[in-house]
């Protein structure tokens, strides 16, 4: 019913996600008392396969504290999803990340759903780190912008490549992608600053001489 042709009958799918809600809250609390977070992998053939789909449970958890993300931008790539600014938005539940890689090469032939062709001839497949298309400098870059503190787990599933090649680049890879966030509070500019002179700013716009 994921495709709303034909119809889906009303209220179908909001049943569904009311019962999912029901069977994951005694399990979600449960976390809560042992001080753990619980984290989804959003992924496509799940309950919880986007952002929309995500925003739906979390209403009827009430936004539960411990319904959190595994963040994996494979899985966003083969579904043509904005991985970036799913970070922009979800960032503060994103508690893992799936280092992984993949590419979506759309023909006349196939598109998203790829004509149940096996993972070698799909459109969209997962690759080794470093030959997909996922843009991993940005997205290191906007876990270092929003303080990410969790873990970069190489997850490999690769149509080409044997997996030993996969472990062996995929370690360095993500070692040379990691960002040391600045906890010192200095920016690289602040040997040019020169505090606030509210007289000095007046002057400077006009409003005094």
């Amino acid at each position: 019913y994921f495709y709303p042709y034909p119809q889906r009958p009303a209220g179908l799918v909001e049943e569904a996600f009311d019962e999912l809600a029901r069977r994951w809250r005694p399990i979600l609390d449960a976390f809560d008392n042992a001080g753990v977070d619980l984290c989804y992998e959003v992924h496509p053939s799940e309950d919880l396969f986007d952002g929309a789909t995500v925003e739906m449970f979390w209403d009827r958890v009430d936004h539960h504290k411990r319904a959190c993300l595994l963040y994996d931008p494979s899985h966003f790539v083969l579904q043509q999803l904005d991985y970036l600014q799913y970070i922009d938005f979800y960032h503060d539940r994103i508690k893992m990340f799936h280092v992984k890689d993949a590419e979506f090469r759309p023909s006349g032939r196939q598109g998203v759903y790829s004509g149940y062709q096996p993972w070698k001839e799909r459109a969209g497949r997962f690759r080794s780190l470093g030959d997909g298309q996922v843009d991993f400098k940005a997205i290191f870059s906007k876990f270092a912008q929003y303080g990410y503190q969790g873990w970069a787990v190489l997850e490999w599933e690769c149509a080409l490549k044997n997996a030993e090649d996969g472990a062996r680049e995929g370690a360095p890879f993500i070692r040379d992608h990691i960002i040391n966030i600045n906890v010192t509070g200095k920016s690289f500019d602040d040997f040019v600053a020169t505090g606030t002179d509210a007289a000095a700013n007046r002057r400077m716009l006009g409003i005094d001489r």
